[in-house]
Order: structure tokens, then C-alpha cells, then sequence
């Protein structure tokens, strides 16, 4: 990984505890998350991935916003926003 792919990851998950601690902004804080990832081309870690919704670039605010399913075999991720789901397998 090149040193300006590293600070990019860095800057991301910068920008997803900025999204934790002030929900307010969250949304635009996890847009640029998206445009770095996509403009350095760094894939954002899966423990973030889970954080915000594919579809609609919403953060995840339990309870807000979001539903959250287990079945045995996935776990089934409902943003409220735009009614999309993501669907994970359990490990």
C-alpha cells in the first residue's frame, strides 16, 4: 500500500469517529469518506462498511434510523431512509 493510500485510510476512519461523535454532520462526514476511498483507491474496512447504507450514503444511528436482523445464517442490515437492505453473512 502506497504512503498517500495510508494516510487516505487514515483520513477515513478520521472522518467516521467525527461521524460518531456528532450525528449532526455524520451523512456528509460518510460522503467524504466515500469520495476519498473512490479518489485514492482504498476500500474501506468492513467494520465501517457495516456503518452507513450503500444505497443512500445514510449513517447509521440504531434505533434512528436503521433495523437491524439476525437469522442463522445472515445478518440483514435495513436502512429506514430508503428501505434498501444489506444482507451480511454470520461468521
Amino acid at each position: 500500500m502506497k504512503t498517500f493510500q495510508k494516510r487516505a485510510l487514515r483520513n477515513i476512519q478520521e472522518l467516521f469517529l467525527q461521524a460518531q461523535k456528532q450525528p449532526d454532520y455524520a451523512n456528509k462526514y460518510v460522503i467524504m469518506a466515500c469520495k476519498l476511498s473512490t479518489k485514492n483507491n482504498v476500500v474501506i474496512p468492513s467494520e465501517l462498511k457495516k456503518k452507513f447504507c450503500k444505497h443512500c450514503k445514510t449513517y447509521f444511528i440504531h434505533t434512528k434510523n436503521v433495523r437491524v436482523r439476525t437469522t442463522q445464517k445472515r445478518l440483514t442490515i435495513t436502512c429506514l431512509s430508503c428501505n434498501k437492505q444489506m444482507r451480511y453473512p454470520l461468521d
